[in-house]
């Protein structure tokens, strides 16, 4: 499941955009002596800074590569699931198309995706790119997709609350008996005031739940995706955690089935000390819900064992030419490939733009290519970097666990798990995770 997209979320600035092409078709034009390729998930025409960081940097593109055209396709969200297998099969997908983490091995059952791996020793960047988020998109031992970015969860809180409350905001939650403690103490202010806030709806719930479950050293299906692991001691300490703090401890007030919007309307207007998500919510908190950067901090995931990640890329069409594949790889290259450039890494741009620059994700690269990415970005910083220093310290210690096979099947099957121990108090844990279990039995069968 994506967080909210990876996406910056800027003010509506206006920015002068350049023209692009709108014309679709998916030959590569070789006659005329260019390369013609079809692209995705160029921010729409509301997003005004993105759109033109966007047509900027296609625009800078095709000037360094005359021979190359590019042809791109706005959308939001990026791959919207209900049109995303029939695009494929009719044909229609973009000759470099966005994709979810989760995509990457269905796209290459169906037999959708080029192969990359004769064509990625000329992916200058390729080798920089962090090994776990590289190994996402090889299946097989060929490679079939670049990463773009990626996020890990974690525990967004208020300091003013914490400090409301006498508790050490430099010192988050480090176990879940920690955050029960302190959502305990954040609620105890009064006047509507919740410590803890989780989503049980729309899937999110089950999202969640797989969260918390890595996080204590629990996993969703067997290593060999064949089994459902929930009904165990792990999964079982979850929705004990989240029943006591919503029953015996009245810590996640009275309101539930609630998705991520609710909770990020929560923490935007003062009144929730923590909830976990990833660290592109913090702009989303500052600029469309009312929070100020100053009070909102985030914490790796409590438990310390490991903690969900996510992000996406870009995989190439089956139907694509060697030269289309050589350009798509080359367009990658300039738009989200060169640390501290292009069109999520131009961070002194986006600091002129008013955009955030200094979150402490995504983070794609490794070694000195992350250095030098690093060191620009807190060149521009403009947010509060050591609100998010425990969040970088803890995540270099835990596993990373990328979802489940089947992720918003199994999810709609613990969104009923987790929304039944949140709303009766008398919900028996041991058959709601019985019969889930089951469920997911089905699911992986099916394949």
């Amino acid at each position: 499941m994506r967080s909210t997209g990876i996406r910056r979320t800027v003010a509506a600035l206006g920015f002068s955009a350049l023209a692009l092409t709108a014309c679709g078709g998916n030959t590569d034009d070789s006659a005329s002596g260019k390369t013609r390729i079809t692209v995705n998930c160029m921010p729409p025409k509301s997003a005004k800074v993105d759109r033109g960081f966007f047509e900027e940097d296609v625009a800078a593109f095709e000037k360094q590569n005359p021979d190359i055209d590019v042809v791109a396709h706005d959308a939001f969200p990026c791959q919207d699931p209900k049109t995303f297998d029939a695009k494929l099969a009719g044909g229609q997908m973009e000759d470099v198309f966005y994709t979810y983490f989760t995509d990457a091995r269905h796209v290459v059952d169906i037999n959708q995706a080029a192969d990359l791996t004769p064509y990625v020793k000329e992916l200058k960047s390729y080798g920089t790119i962090q090994q776990q988020l590289r190994d996402i998109y090889t299946v097989d031992g060929k490679i079939y997709g670049i990463p773009r970015t990626g996020y890990s969860m974690g525990l967004i809180y208020n300091r003013a609350l914490f400090e409301k409350a006498g508790l050490d905001p430099d010192r988050p939650p480090a176990t879940w008996a920690e955050v029960r403690t302190a959502a305990r103490e954040i609620a105890d202010l009064g006047g509507g005031t919740v410590g803890y806030a989780d989503y049980s709806a729309q899937n999110q719930g089950g999202w969640h739940f797989t969260a918390e479950l890595y996080s204590q050293g629990g996993d969703v299906v067997s290593p060999d995706g064949q089994k459902a692991t929930v009904d165990t001691p792990e999964g079982r300490a979850v929705l004990r955690t989240l029943h006591d703090m919503r029953w015996t401890d009245d810590s996640m007030g009275s309101k539930q089935l609630l998705v991520i919007n609710d909770a990020q309307q929560l923490m935007g207007s003062g009144k929730l000390g923590m909830y976990l998500a990833a660290p592109d919510n913090i702009p989303i908190l500052v600029k469309e819900k009312g929070a100020a950067y100053e009070d909102i901090a985030i914490a790796p995931m409590p438990g310390g064992r490991a903690t969900l990640v996510g992000g996406d890329g870009y995989m190439v069409s089956k139907k694509a030419s060697p030269a289309q594949i050589r350009a798509g790889l080359k367009w990658l290259d300039h738009m989200f490939l060169t640390p501290g450039d292009g069109f999520l890494g131009d961070y002194a741009r986006a600091k002129r733009h008013d955009a955030p620059v200094g979150l402490p994700e995504p983070r794609l690269f490794s070694g000195a290519a992350d250095a030098k990415d690093q060191q620009v970005k807190k060149a521009n910083a403009n947010v509060p970097v050591g609100n998010y220093q425990p969040f970088l310290d803890g995540n270099a210690r835990l596993d990373m666990k990328i979802e489940p096979p089947h992720a918003q099947q199994i999810y709609s099957v613990l969104d009923g798990v987790v929304s039944a121990v949140l709303t009766k108090e008398d919900a028996d844990i041991d058959r709601l995770l019985k019969d889930a279990s089951g469920k997911i039995d089905g699911i992986l069968a099916r394949g």
